[in-house]
């Protein structure tokens, strides 16, 4: 079961952007920077101490010798301690903008309609939602970390080199100005790079998704070679994607350290001359060498961590192509009311993908507590028409009303919550019969309010609306009852399974209006009558919106309407359409003609003699009886 979502405004009041999130968790950075300034001042202060230590050895002072040992290995356990306490606070800082930016991209998601959908696919936003958020990470802890330790470094080594020596100081910065242009030149290729791994990076986990969740249509057609020939053209090309990105991060780590020590050589040779000459002392020598090289690391990692930052920014931007989205659904302006009659009125509703109009003038009032059959062949327009009701789908203002009151002014929440929705194409989660059943009580139980689907309240309410979709008998028979695991997508249950359990999910929340979508399309004729029943007793205490083909389903509702074509042809009572003889009717006779044909096929399959029970061999057949 997925976790419960962070609230609203929590994951609103977290910023998405990388200078957002620098800001918000400015504490934590400024906690480890001061920590990585002690650091260093630690560490400028043992070179000083070598200085002093490697003199007082030349002049045999070694009393003093002892005492700056002692003051050495003092100072090198603290600056041991701190070290560690600033990649503790700055990791912890990266991981949690990782958490925060991970429940923004949930709380993101959650806002989007289909039309985003059509366009990223589901393995492409669990890459952006996996590695691209995990790049952020690195960069927000391990390169924030060495972007400001290796700020620090550089400053506290120079002072101590400048101040032992300005001529040497120079000398040995000879190397950082063509450093720092080989590394402007590699930056916006390592850019360009990683982003092109990341994009492909996301088409191989939309593959490996997409192969996953359809393995059994690929076994069924025997398609395995196939599909695993067109994997591995999307792998090779990540591949490749990666190396390219790899040689570049290889060939910037050679030529950072080339340079980083013709530097120290161009140190020891110059250094060393002014030592002979006595311009300076072998003690501030020592510690000159010493300062440089702290800037070692950080001179030969600079390519490193310009991939880290590049790699940082470069996810960054794919997750800015989620949370830039503008939602196509929004909350209303209006309060929540105090409570839901359950009035339900469609007026002139008109709604189109792109430039294909779906519905056409749609006008229908359903009183709270009645019931309405939405009719009509496929493509007419129903399953959109459900889906608009709860606003799944960006519904027109001025076009469907709650109570009196535009669904498109009240908040989400609301409408959600007083329309409940059970779609025709089940989805159920790959966890137990109980808990896809009981979602919405888990749900609540994970934002703090009311016991979770165990407890024996619960039990009894998940297990009187399996009864209510007639399926409590056939799950009670599974291995594990209730806590039979459905796998992904309830891909353990039959068609008819997946349905009803859908159907219970939708029964538990007992919300004033229920829309039902097809509920009875993959159940047989028994089945079917139990649900009917079912959906009667429901009818009594809410308003119920059946969408559906079966003529037998629609005349147990008090009123019917009839789409073709996305417009409305008939309304009326059952009796009432049948007595006008057009297209319901027309829809009843057809109906009732292939029941009987069923019928008569099911009746003869009965009445065909069994099959002799003689265990004898079978006679071979003659020569007559081949050619015949």
């Amino acid at each position: 079961m997925p976790a419960a979502p962070a609230p609203a405004d929590a994951a609103a009041a977290v910023p998405t952007t990388l200078g957002g999130q620098l800001r918000h968790h400015v504490p934590d950075f400024l906690h480890g920077a001061a920590y990585l300034l002690g650091f260093n001042a630690l560490r400028a202060g043992i070179d000083l101490l070598l200085k002093r230590g490697v003199d007082d050895l030349g002049a045999r002072r070694f009393e003093d010798v002892s005492r700056v040992g002692l003051w050495v290995a003092a100072s090198v356990v603290v600056a041991v301690v701190v070290r560690v306490r600033s990649r503790v606070v700055m990791f912890n800082a990266g991981r949690d903008i990782e958490y925060d930016l991970r429940n923004a991209l949930l709380a993101k998601l959650h806002t989007l309609g289909p039309s985003f959908f059509r366009r990223m696919s589901a393995g492409e936003v669990m890459s952006r939602s996996t590695n691209d958020l995990a790049q952020i990470r690195l960069l927000f802890g391990f390169g924030v970390l060495n972007v400001i330790n290796t700020a620090l470094a550089f400053a506290s080594a120079l002072a101590v080199m400048i101040g032992l020596s300005p001529r040497l100081t120079l000398a040995s910065l000879v190397v950082y100005p063509p450093l720092i242009l080989i590394t402007r030149s590699f930056s916006k290729a390592l850019f360009v790079r990683t982003r092109a791994g990341q994009d492909a990076l996301g088409v191989l986990s939309e593959r490996v998704q997409a192969n996953v969740a359809g393995v059994r249509v690929v076994r069924s057609f025997a398609l395995e070679e196939p599909e695993t020939k067109t994997f591995s053209v999307v792998n090779v090309d990540y591949v490749e994607k990666s190396l390219a990105l790899a040689r570049l991060r290889g060939m910037m780590m050679p030529i950072a350290g080339l340079l980083g020590t013709t530097g120290t050589l161009v140190v020891f040779w110059y250094g060393g001359r002014l030592v002979v000459t006595h311009q300076i002392s072998p003690g501030s020598f020592v510690a000159f060498l010493s300062a440089l090289a702290r800037l070692a690391w950080p001179t030969m990692a600079l390519g490193f961590m310009l991939a880290i930052v590049q790699r940082g920014r470069a996810s960054y931007a794919r997750l800015a192509e989620i949370f830039t989205v503008t939602p196509e659904v929004v909350d209303g302006p209006l309060p929540a009311p105090e409570g839901v009659r359950g009035a339900l009125r469609v007026q002139d509703l008109r709604f189109g993908h792109g430039d294909r109009l779906v519905l056409d003038g749609v006008s229908f009032e359903v009183p709270a507590g009645c019931s309405l059959a939405v009719v009509g062949r496929t493509g007419s327009g129903k399953t959109t028409l459900a889906s608009l009701l709860p606003r799944l789908l960006p519904t027109p203002k001025g076009a469907i009303f709650l109570d009196g009151h535009d669904v498109c002014d009240l908040p989400l929440e609301t409408v959600r919550h007083a329309i409940g929705y059970a779609q025709q194409d089940a989805f159920l989660f790959s966890t137990t019969v109980r808990r896809n059943v009981g979602f919405a009580i888990d749900f609540e139980h994970a934002r703090g309010a009311g016991d979770g689907p165990d407890s024996p309240e619960a039990k009894a309410l998940i297990e009187h609306a399996l009864e209510e979709a007639f399926v409590l008998d056939e799950v009670r028979g599974f291995p594990d009852g209730l806590d039979t695991v459905v796998g992904e997508r309830g891909v353990q249950l039959s068609g008819g399974q997946r349905q009803r359990v859908a159907l219970a999910r939708a029964l538990l929340r007992e919300p004033p209006i229920l829309v039902l979508d097809d509920p009875l399309s993959a159940v047989d004729a028994k089945t079917e009558a139990a649900i009917l029943t079912a959906i009667e007793r429901q009818a009594r205490a809410r308003t119920v919106v059946l969408v559906t083909h079966r003529v037998a389903a629609a005349s147990r509702c008090d009123r019917v309407i009839v789409l073709e074509q996305g417009k409305i042809v008939e309304q009326g009572t059952h009796a009432e359409l049948l007595a006008e003889g057009g297209l319901y009717a027309r829809f009843a006779e057809e109906q009732a003609v292939a029941n009987e044909m069923d019928a008569l096929a099911h009746t003869a399959l009965e009445e065909l003699p069994l099959a002799p029970t003689s265990t004898s061999p079978p006679r071979p057949a003659s020569a007559g009886e081949v050619s015949a």
